[in-house]
């Protein structure tokens, strides 16, 4: 995958994007990961990116010509052009739905914006709009940096094992089971007895309804949309009534 960033800001990238898995994915050659200066596309000597709102109000406004102009020129360092992506507060919210969608893409480009957003006009050059949250940041730097870690992780060759991404939480609409590692004792508290059990069916049917049960305290919200069976549904019914989930069809 490539993933191009367009920034003020390109040096913020440089060490998160060379650390841990993102720096793996890189010399494994699984991630080609640039950045540019949006600066690069300005014509006057100050370089400038930003200008005053029209109708008044405060705050800058990020002009659309020199966005437009390094959208096409990153573009063209390609054969296919990028799947284009802003990060702006008012995008759709960033989930693991979204790092899967994103994740069957050859090439994306993200664009960052900053100070009070960007020019309406240069939204026609978006195929895709993105919030990570209902929050707002200095610039969508920080954003791009956690949507490539998202996306980038699913890619084949770039987990250490090829089931880690599938057992997740979110992955299945359930947070993640309890891990435990050793000792197996630690401050007078032990690792749950079926964990070393060696029954894998046990260890299985423990871990699901944990997540189930730590998903109903924490992110209720979720098991409307999980995939669950007739037993869990009823389950879950039980233990919070106002929960409308479907037993998944087989």
């Amino acid at each position: 995958m490539i993933v191009d960033v367009l920034t003020i800001f390109p040096g913020m990238f440089e060490e998160p994007m060379s650390a841990s898995m993102m720096g793996l994915a890189r010399e494994r050659g699984l991630l080609e990961f640039r950045t540019h200066d949006l600066r690069d596309w300005t014509h006057d000597r100050h370089k400038t990116t930003d200008d005053d709102p029209y109708g008044g109000g405060p705050g800058m406004v990020m002009k659309p010509e020199p966005l437009g102009e390094a959208i096409a020129a990153i573009h063209e360092l390609e054969d296919e052009p990028a799947h284009t992506v802003f990060l702006t507060p008012s995008g759709r919210r960033f989930d693991q739905s979204i790092a899967e969608e994103l994740s069957s893409h050859e090439r994306i480009l993200f664009v960052c914006g900053r100070y009070e957003g960007f020019d309406a006009r240069s939204h026609t050059l978006a195929d895709d709009e993105i919030s990570i949250g209902d929050y707002v940041l200095t610039g969508g730097e920080l954003a791009a940096m956690v949507v490539t870690d998202a996306v980038v992780r699913l890619l084949p060759g770039v987990l250490g094992h090829e089931d880690s991404a599938v057992d997740e939480s979110f992955s299945s609409g359930l947070l993640e089971y309890p891990q435990y590692t050793r000792p197996a004792v630690w401050n007078d508290l032990e690792v749950p007895e079926v964990l070393r059990s060696g029954d894998h069916a046990r260890i299985q049917a423990w871990r699901r309804r944990k997540a189930l049960e730590l998903t109903l305290e924490r992110r209720p919200d979720l098991l409307n949309e999980a995939d669950l069976d007739s037993v869990e549904v009823e389950w879950v019914r039980q233990a919070n009534g106002n929960v409308d989930s479907q037993p998944k069809e087989d």
